[in-house]
């Protein structure tokens, strides 16, 4: 198995993934690209919640020729989203992409991926080979009875192997399907015959409901042993929450530290505050603190409340239309419903001052 202490280690602008680097969160914009005030616009709002690398898609010349205006004007890696035409791969890294997903199968051929590895050569700039299990190719179908992990394995290296014998090895690796089980097996058959950094995802997998569980079930899976070196959770809805839902995942498993985590109760019976509402605004105003490392607990009983809050950093343990606020185990005061949220807000700002 090659984990991702183990894999080669890949420059994207700033950044280095692989090698044991820390996981990175990545998303991809939805706004025209070719419309660079919506795209930047969209870019800052997923930097402002985490986002690390961002991808945006190429389909024209337009599209191309906006990625040196949208680079100029955001902070982290833009990598540039390749389908069909090799020209738009070539358009996009003298652009200044600082990364490109191509899937070398459906670029034109051989003559088309050279002159894309010409370039990406001359400027250094890694390759992404990106395979889903939706766009196998009819051998592969016919070899393995349909779509199966094997075959969307053998796909990628088949890629690679075209790539490497080019001469270039700046590479990272991509392989994805919908079918959250196919997704893992495949990422544990390609782990060993590769020393390539992954991107992890499930895609397609579905809206903010069911894709987060689907994704967070297969990346769970996937990173917890070891393989995965940039993850991205696809979700139909706001690009903002692929981020969110990428940060709680890589929190829960362990393999990163930073941003506030929330914990809240279901609610019951006794609860007689507004606790639900109360958790996700909660939520919300946590993402406004990404470089505190804490927990924050909001709990509405006093059956439970006050043991689990004084576990917590900083947490509210509800009543009866008023809650104790409780830090670092302590209770501090009692303080009415209405102002819950304020003076978590007022914590959070001066929390750093305090500690």
């Amino acid at each position: 198995m090659t984990y991702r202490e183990q894999t080669k280690p890949v420059r994207i602008g700033d950044k280095v993934i692989g090698g044991g680097n820390p996981i990175l969160i990545q998303s991809m914009t939805n706004t025209p690209t070719q419309d660079v005030e919506a795209t930047v616009a969209q870019i800052h709002r997923l930097e402002a919640v985490g986002c690390e690398i961002v991808r945006c898609t190429v389909p024209n010349g337009a599209a191309a020729k906006a990625l040196s205006q949208i680079k100029k004007r955001i902070s982290i890696p833009l990598v540039a989203d390749i389908h069909f035409d090799y020209k738009m791969a070539v358009a996009a890294m003298e652009n200044g992409a600082d990364k490109i997903r191509i899937n070398p199968g459906n670029i034109g051929g051989i003559d088309k991926v050279t002159e894309v590895v010409k370039v990406a050569r001359e400027k250094n700039i890694p390759i992404r080979v990106g395979v889903n299990s939706g766009s196998l190719e009819r051998s592969l179908l016919e070899k393995y009875g349909g779509v199966t992990a094997e075959g969307i394995v053998e796909s990628a290296l088949d890629k690679v192997h075209m790539i490497e014998d080019l001469g270039y090895d700046n590479l990272v690796i991509s392989i994805k399907s919908s079918d959250v089980m196919m997704c893992v097996k495949a990422h544990e058959l390609l782990a060993p015959k590769t020393p390539y950094p992954l991107h992890v995802g499930i895609t397609e997998s579905g809206t903010l409901f069911s894709g987060n569980i689907k994704s967070g079930i297969g990346l769970g899976l996937i990173l917890h042993q070891g393989i995965g070196d940039t993850i991205r959770v696809s979700l139909t809805g706001d690009v903002v929450e692929e981020v969110k839902s990428a940060k709680v995942i890589l929190r829960t498993l362990g393999l990163r530290r930073g941003g506030i985590e929330v914990v809240s109760c279901p609610t019951c019976g006794r609860t007689k505050i507004d606790q639900i509402s109360l958790a996700n605004q909660v939520e919300t105003l946590a993402a406004r603190f990404p470089h505190l490392s804490i927990k924050v607990a909001v709990m509405g009983c006093a059956v439970n409340g006050p043991g689990e809050a004084k576990e917590a950093d900083l947490g509210i343990a509800g009543g009866v239309g008023e809650g104790l606020l409780i830090k670092k185990g302590e209770i501090i005061r009692k303080i009415p419903e209405s102002e819950f949220l304020s003076v978590l807000q007022y914590e959070l700002e001066n929390w750093k001052e305090e500690n």
